[in-house]
């Protein structure tokens, strides 16, 4: 039994060397570069630099108030595709207010030098209307509500723009272009013309193909995404924008991983001289907890780590060592009053447990609060720590619960190895 657990701690100890190899080094695969976990974690703009804008947002139809946070969810959906399109994957578009009036839409583009390049690209937002008469007055046959998608291409040698309608879009651009088949039709954008294509034939599809005025892929990129400025749901006017330098976040996360590596070191020191063998092994859960901190990180789509959301995992990281300390001082009262160590190792786990899920789902629910009313990095703080609670909980109460078993096949009957001490009674007769 005693060989058995050795082998056990051996093996698991060659899994988490390998973590740690997969979660802090680099290499190559034939053509593929793998990264490690560590390196492959999306930076929000605190800490790899970018351009921060700030949208105001107001309703085009601002007697039905009932749609507007539909309409802006819609407008985020659109930008964050139109950003995802133009290879700015890691751009994070939210929400942050809520009314008429108060609604704002943040857009923060990591490692982008140029704040020009992003408001170009999003445009300067204005109703897409389609006409049949080349007038202000005339009524609009189809708006941007009716496109679904904009996408720049070249079809049978010309560069262009394909444009996709919604189903109700397509049934009116189909009648749209039986009557004006030969002719010419109107896209006004902000209330200006901006083009007048002829009609080559009746769209029956919901798809059409925009080419003649575009000489260049330049060009026709260009002429979608003014297509799509017109396509959002509210009117979007520029409130604010800032570069913010990569030389600070940079410099930042340096000194915040460095805090994090001697405050872990630290960690480990003091738990091994209050519990001795536990406090290696609460240390190797951490390890664990570390490595499947980073995997996750860089695992999940929307995560983007930033300042506050290091913070959040530091906290999440000192609620892991919490929770092991609970579990140990429960041990140690159970063993004052003279109990067996491999009852008191069960005795911790199990009147620890009810403590340590109280504090740990009532951060939870902070989170989530943090999450749904807060913007920005404060949703990053609640996401980091989310994770954090999450993975210490089974660190703490699923993996070292397993090693301290495994460990009690080694010795189950020291307890100055577990820093483990009765209480002196004195002789009342003395």
């Amino acid at each position: 039994m005693k060989r058995k657990s050795i082998t056990k701690f051996i093996v698991t100890a060659v899994l988490v060397a390998f973590g740690l190899f997969l979660s802090v080094c680099s290499f190559d695969i034939n053509i593929y570069t793998y990264n490690g976990f560590a390196k492959s974690i999306k930076l929000g703009i605190d800490l790899k630099g970018g351009v921060l804008a700030v949208y105001n947002v107001k309703s085009l139809d601002e007697d039905n108030e009932s749609n507007f946070n539909t309409q802006v969810e819609a407008t985020i959906a659109r930008i964050s595709d139109l950003l995802t399109d133009e290879g700015y994957s890691e751009a994070s578009v939210v929400k942050q207010g809520n009314g008429l009036n108060a609604t704002q839409i943040r857009v923060e583009v990591p490692d982008v030098d140029d704040p020009e390049e992003i408001l170009n690209l999003i445009g300067e937002p204005a109703s897409l209307e389609i006409k049949k008469e080349n007038s202000t007055e005339a009524e609009a046959i189809l708006t941007g509500k009716h496109i679904k998608s904009v996408e720049a291409g070249m079809q049978e040698g010309q560069y262009g723009v394909s444009v996709t309608f919604n189903e109700e879009g397509a049934y009116l651009f189909k009648n749209l272009t039986t009557e004006m088949e030969g002719q010419q039709i109107y896209l006004f954008i902000g209330g200006e013309l901006y083009s007048n294509p002829t009609v080559q034939g009746v769209i029956s599809n919901g798809t059409t193909f925009i080419s003649g005025s575009m000489n260049t892929l330049e060009e026709a990129e260009e002429y979608a995404t003014k297509l799509m400025s017109g396509t959002f749901d509210v009117e979007l006017s520029l409130y604010s924008n800032e570069y913010v330098s990569a030389t600070l976040g940079n410099d930042a996360l340096k000194w915040a991983i460095i805090g994090g590596v001697i405050g872990l070191l630290l960690i480990f020191a003091i738990m091994i001289i209050v519990y001795r063998d536990f406090g290696i092994i609460a240390n190797f859960s951490l390890i664990i907890y570390s490595i499947l901190m980073l995997f996750f990180l860089q695992a999940i789509p929307f995560v983007q780590l930033t300042l506050p959301g290091i913070a959040g995992i530091i906290l999440s990281l000192g609620m892991a060592v919490d929770a092991n300390i609970i579990i140990f001082e429960r041990m140690k009262d159970e063993y004052k009053l003279g109990k067996k160590i491999p009852t008191c190792v069960e005795g911790g786990f199990k009147k620890g447990l009810v403590t340590i899920l109280d504090s740990n789902i009532t951060t939870l629910i902070a989170c989530l609060v943090l999450y749904i009313f807060g913007t920005g990095t404060i949703q990053s703080f609640a996401i980091t720590l989310a994770i954090g609670i999450l993975l210490s909980m089974f660190t703490a109460l699923v993996l070292t619960k397993i090693f301290c078993r495994w460990y009690l096949r080694i010795n189950s009957k020291n307890p100055k190895k577990l820093n483990f001490k009765r209480e002196v009674i004195a002789n009342e007769n003395n």
